[in-house]
C-alpha cells in the first residue's frame, strides 16, 4: 500500500481470483481518519430522482456507484459499487457485467460463496449475494476487493455492510436492477 496525499493506492494482486496480472487502483479508502469509506460521496455521483414506479437498485458501472431508489424515484441509499472488469487473464477475455434491466431471482446469506471463482473450483467469499443476471449478483466483498473502478469478473461488488442493508432492508425476489451502460 502506497499512501499519496490522503489517497490510497492499493496493488491489487488478485492471486485469489487467480488473476495473473496486477493493477493499481486508485481508492478513496485508507486505513482510518477523514477518508474513511462514506456511502454518500458515492450515492452523489447518481441522479437524486429518477422517473420510475417500483422499487429499484442502479449500477452505474461508468462512475462506480450503485443506489436504490424507493418507488416515488427517490434516491434512499447509495455507495461504492465495482462492476466486471474491461479483461480478464484467467478467462482471456472482458467480463463486464450485464447492462441492462434485470430482476432478482435469487437471495443469499452472508456466508454465500462462488461457485466458479477463483477457477477451478470457485469459494471466494459473496455476502449477502443477489443475483440478479445468470451468475451476476449485487454482493458484499471484504477488504480492498472494492475499489474505484471495475475489477470484478462481473459481479458488482459492494462493501459488505452495503449488502447486508440491500439484502434485508431493500431487495427482495423480483426487486428491479438496473445497470447502466459502461
Amino acid at each position: 500500500m502506497k499512501t499519496n496525499r490522503g489517497v490510497t493506492i492499493f496493488t491489487l494482486c488478485l492471486l485469489a481470483s487467480a488473476l495473473s496480472a496486477c493493477s493499481t487502483v486508485p481508492s478513496n479508502r485508507s486505513g482510518g481518519g477523514s477518508s474513511e469509506y462514506s456511502s454518500s460521496s458515492y450515492a452523489s455521483r447518481l441522479p437524486s430522482h429518477l422517473n420510475i414506479s417500483e422499487s429499484t437498485v442502479v449500477v452505474d458501472p461508468h462512475v462506480h456507484a450503485w443506489g436504490a431508489y424507493n418507488a416515488s424515484g427517490d434516491l434512499v441509499k447509495g455507495g461504492l459499487a465495482s462492476a466486471g472488469a474491461d479483461y480478464c487473464p484467467d478467462l482471456g477475455r472482458a467480463c463486464h457485467t450485464g447492462v441492462g434491466s434485470f430482476r432478482v431471482f435469487s437471495l443469499g446469506s452472508p456466508d454465500c460463496k462462488s461457485h466458479i471463482f477463483p477457477l477451478p473450483r470457485g469459494g471466494a467469499p459473496m455476502p449477502y449475494c443477489m443475483f440478479f443476471r445468470s451468475g451476476q449478483a449485487l454482493h458484499g466483498s471484504p477488504g480492498p476487493e472494492v475499489v474505484d473502478g471495475n475489477i470484478s469478473h462481473g459481479c458488482v461488488r459492494m462493501h459488505v455492510d452495503d449488502a447486508e442493508w440491500l439484502r434485508y432492508n431493500f431487495v427482495h425476489v423480483g426487486t428491479r436492477v438496473i445497470v447502466r451502460s459502461y
